[in-house]
């Protein structure tokens, strides 16, 4: 019960001037272009007008760089305030993101509904990680993937360092990036933990790879069992 009143009070902490303040702090120039080239590589595996589904997607700009290729893009946030804020942008941005609020252990949506999973920088704060990997699996289509990309708990300060480097923030919001990535990395997988947890799911494996400050899985969903 801990880790999830643990979860319960981070997803409170990042509402309302916490959360427009982490919105502002992806929104730099360089950041934004590295939203754009990773929806393009998550779009190389996918059919036009596939069915997308963005676990926790903060601000959204993921999820209308997608919504603007030409996918039907559905968001899921536990924060209001991400949801108000995911919204608004795909507003501005002139697309369609179908932007609902409500929990990746619980999504209301139904099984099969979509060709791709993904979660960016958030699967560390998931009090019930396998229920989560088990409702993406659930609503998954047969042969549809799980892409799953956050922190690795083996990185180094200095991969934090880096990383925070190319983020072009200031020198303050820089510092103020750089603390709570080094507390975060106490929470997030290593490669050896998260093919635990995809093994305990209704998954049962996974492919990983780690890379400085990055941790990226994908798990897809086959109803074939040889």
């Amino acid at each position: 019960m801990e880790k999830i009143r643990l979860t319960q009070t981070q997803a409170w902490q990042m509402e309302g001037a916490a959360a427009r303040w982490y919105a502002r702090q992806r929104a730099s120039a360089p950041q934004l272009a590295a939203v754009r080239r990773y929806a393009a590589r998550l779009a190389e595996d996918l059919p036009a007008g596939a069915a997308v589904l963005e676990v926790a997607p903060g601000p959204g700009y993921l999820a209308v760089e997608l919504a603007g290729l030409g996918f039907a893009v559905t968001a899921l946030d536990l924060s209001r305030t991400f949801v108000e804020i995911t919204a608004g942008n795909a507003r501005r941005a002139g697309v369609r993101v179908a932007v609902h609020h409500g929990d990746a252990a619980d999504p209301p949506f139904a099984d099969g509904s979509f060709d791709l999973v993904v979660c960016q920088a958030a699967f560390k704060n998931f009090g019930r990680p396998v229920r989560v990997l088990d409702q993406m699996h659930r609503v998954l289509r047969d042969g549809g993937t799980a892409v799953i990309h956050d922190m690795n708990r083996d990185a180094s300060s200095a991969d934090i360092d880096e990383e925070v480097a190319r983020m072009g923030l200031n020198p303050l919001n820089a510092f103020l990036t750089k603390v709570p990535l080094r507390g975060l990395r106490n929470r997030a997988y290593s490669r050896e933990r998260f093919e635990a947890l995809a093994a305990e799911s209704a998954f049962g494996t996974c492919d990983v790879r780690a890379e400085g400050i990055d941790l990226e899985v994908r798990l897809t969903r086959s109803d074939i069992w040889v």
